[in-house]
């Protein structure tokens, strides 16, 4: 998937036969989602020793609509009747933003709305936004090596429970509040957080993203404190404490925003200490990594791998096909990542020997005659190779100038570097 960016069968396989393996090894009741989530841990594991890593989580929905005439054991999806599945990954990031670590894990489960008790007599365990806290402990095990770990979520993972079982040692969460909850300072989250003095004024660019938002240079007003949120009353004393003490940093936008859109205001709620200014705008640019998960979720679909337009016909083979997708839409991430050179890790964590060779061959091709069109990175690194990807992909060359390849741009350059790659091949048994 990797070599040739798709989750269509026909095009992975190398002829009717292996299309056929193929199938036949994702039907295969021995192969399970659960032995394909902890291989994505087995991978990752040793590679977070001594580092702070943030764990970004977040939920995507998979809709098969299209053809889920023929496809057996889907459930519904977000509008209730369209027909699919929910995936719900969870990334490993050097905090300072430079390094995709890799994949922690993922959950992938059908929706069927049967359940007769109100949500809010259920306990945690019995909804499905205790994904949320599985995700977390997922991430206490397979990045235990890690100096420390900060677990990051969106609006869904403002959770109550989540503060009270989670937090330990080295281990923290920041989610984006999304419960006015009752706080013991008096009255409720949101009105004590408009109550805290502006600490100071920021500003950066916010990324345009088609159909939501323009891009833009947003201008914001930045406030923090600590806060005692009161415990819900629909939570049972067993399942939680009263009273949980956090900190809290507010960061609103003060610029006149395009019509139609809402300005940037994010009430972020954390367990880290913030003591001062430099530490809630470290908090700030953390959350603001989440932005990481949403490039996961685009390489994955449409402008991607094309995931929903997998036409496997039972839902139990189209879970263990996104799980692998997403280890595959992960290492084009690293790819993406890696193209400044920060990444010191080697090529042959994504490619082969063979792979590698090709690459090499491929140097003076791609080169221009400046030292500006050359390719600056030690020859058989990741970075190395990124670079050579993203010129396939129609990339100039010009770091400094040019804007850096995203993933569109390595997944086209994955797909013609696999051409290529079968062309070497070819040419070796010709010649053989």
């Amino acid at each position: 998937m990797v070599e040739n960016p798709t989750v269509r069968l026909h095009a992975l396989a190398r002829g009717r036969a292996e299309e056929v393996k193929f199938g036949r090894w994702l039907r295969n009741p021995s192969v399970t989602t659960a032995d394909l989530v902890e291989d994505c841990g087995r991978r990752l594991a040793s590679q977070v020793a001594g580092l702070h890593v943030l764990a970004i989580q977040d939920t995507t929905e998979l809709n098969y609509e299209h053809h889920a005439g023929r496809t057996r054991g889907l459930g519904t999806v977000g509008n209730g009747s369209d027909r699919g599945l929910f995936l719900h990954p969870m990334l490993a990031f050097e905090a300072s933003g430079k390094r995709c670590l890799g994949l922690v894990g993922a959950e992938v489960w059908t929706r069927f709305e049967c359940v007769e008790i109100p949500r809010r007599n259920r306990p945690i365990e019995d909804k499905e936004s205790h994904r949320w806290l599985r995700g977390a402990e997922r991430a206490k095990q397979v990045l235990q090596l890690a100096a420390r770990v900060t677990v990051i979520g969106d609006r869904e993972s403002d959770i109550y429970e989540a503060f009270a079982r989670l937090p330990g040692p080295n281990f923290d969460l920041l989610s984006r509040a999304a419960q006015d909850r009752k706080v013991a300072e008096g009255g409720c989250l949101f009105a004590y957080t408009d109550r805290l003095p502006v600490a100071g004024r920021i500003q950066f660019a916010v990324r345009p993203c088609p159909g939501k938002r323009q891009g833009r240079i947003a201008k914001l007003e930045l406030r923090f404190g600590t806060v005692t949120l009161k415990r819900p009353h629909h939570i049972r004393k067993a399942q939680a404490p009263a009273r949980i003490t956090l900190r809290v940093v507010d960061v609103r936008e003060t610029t006149t925003v395009p019509p139609g859109e809402e300005p940037i205001h994010w009430r972020l709620l954390t367990t880290h200490a913030v003591p001062d200014l430099a530490k809630a705008l470290e908090i700030i640019d953390w959350y603001r990594q989440r932005w990481h998960i949403e490039q996961l979720f685009w390489t994955l679909k449409s402008q991607g791998f094309d995931l929903e337009a997998s036409q496997i016909e039972t839902a139990e083979a189209l879970m263990k096909l996104a799980i692998m997708a997403t280890q595959a839409a992960t290492r084009v991430m690293q790819l993406v990542r890696a193209r400044d050179g920060k990444d010191p890790r080697p090529a042959d964590d994504v490619f082969s020997t063979d792979e590698i060779n090709v690459i090499a061959d491929l140097q003076a091709e791609l080169q221009g005659r400046t030292e500006r069109q050359k390719n600056p990175h030690p020859p058989t690194s990741l970075a190395w190779a990124a670079w050579t990807i993203a010129r396939l992909g129609g990339w100039k060359g010009y770091s400094t100038s040019e804007a850096p390849p995203g993933p569109l741009t390595m997944r086209r350059g994955l797909d013609a570097f696999e051409k290529i790659r079968r062309g070497y091949a070819l040419g070796r048994s010709v010649h053989r």
